[in-house]
């Protein structure tokens, strides 16, 4: 019987695999389908996820939207020692692509001692695969546009009021004096909105790189309406905007009217991020916004 010559060693996922330089066919094709085998043992092993600490996932199915939302909440990391704690909650807008950012910021400020630990609930969509960009245009902006199904603001506002709000601070034990909206972008339109709408509903909101301009200014004509009926606005409001994106001066008009109205109760900070475009705001945004907010704590 004729004999082939293959290599004296093999090495499989660092594994040495022993092999005689002569050889049957026979054992030589049983060889090959060993290490075939390895190979694609290794190539299939699935390994563990990474996951976030002190966070967990839970679902709501909301009546005021007829939508279901995964909220991703951060639990403070003294959390389950102190069972009569309340803890400041920050509500944020686009979990889906915020919330392992502001872990990561908290967890920072915490450690710098700037503010206290709190409880985040990072906001999405439920699903296999939701069109995050159709689904925030339909709950983020207060009046309908030119996106399809635009204009559900107020009914995502209620459903924060009427339904999440009242689930956080039954289950999470949410401190009813210290929430917080944050919102970046068609979120910053809403948290806005909200503000104006509703100031009282949360003591500190944080809007980045706003919308403004949405269906011709309306938050614009918003705040000016809201100007001829009150002199009070308390909130703790921080607002930012990029050195090089298109918002830059509607955000910029909005806050200076803002500041001029000299409204009872405000007590607000703004920046302008130098250089940076739109999504390049949120780490700067949220770091600044949430330190402003703790200030003199």
């Amino acid at each position: 019987m004729s004999t082939i010559r293959v290599s004296a060693t093999c090495y499989i996922d660092k594994e040495l695999i022993p092999v005689k330089t002569k050889t049957s066919p026979l054992r030589f094709l049983l060889l090959s389908l060993i290490v075939a085998t390895r190979i694609g043992s290794a190539q299939s092993t699935v390994y563990p996820p990474v996951t976030i600490p002190n966070a967990e996932l839970r679902t709501i199915n909301s009546a005021s939207t007829g939508r279901s939302y995964d909220l991703y909440i951060h639990k403070p990391a003294d959390y389950d020692k102190n069972k009569d704690k309340k803890y400041p909650v920050l509500y944020l807008l686009d979990g889906q692509w915020d919330f392992k950012l502001l872990d990561s910021v908290l967890g920072g400020l915490v450690y710098d001692k700037w503010m206290p630990d709190i409880v985040i609930v990072g906001i999405t969509y439920s699903g296999a695969h939701p069109d995050y960009d159709a689904l925030r245009a339909m709950d983020y902006t207060p009046t309908p546009g030119d996106q399809r199904g635009s204009g559900g603001g107020p009914k995502f506002l209620h459903f924060l009021k009427a339904e999440l709000i009242p689930f956080m601070e039954l289950n999470y034990r949410g401190d009813p004096a210290r929430r917080i909206l944050g919102g970046h972008s068609l979120g910053g339109l809403f948290t806005l909105y909200a503000m104006l709408t509703d100031p009282s509903l949360f003591w500190g909101y944080l809007s980045g790189s706003p919308a403004i301009p949405w269906d011709n200014d309306f938050l614009v004509k918003q705040e000016a309406e809201y100007a001829k009926q009150h002199q009070d606005l308390p909130v703790r409001l921080f607002c930012a905007v990029g050195g090089a994106e298109p918002l830059l001066t509607p955000g910029i008009n909005f806050v200076r009217t803002l500041a001029a109205r000299n409204y009872n109760g405000l007590h607000w900070d703004g920046r302008v991020i130098e250089a940076e475009r739109h999504s390049g705001v949120k780490p700067e945004f949220y770091n600044r916004g949430l330190r402003f907010l703790f200030s003199n704590e």
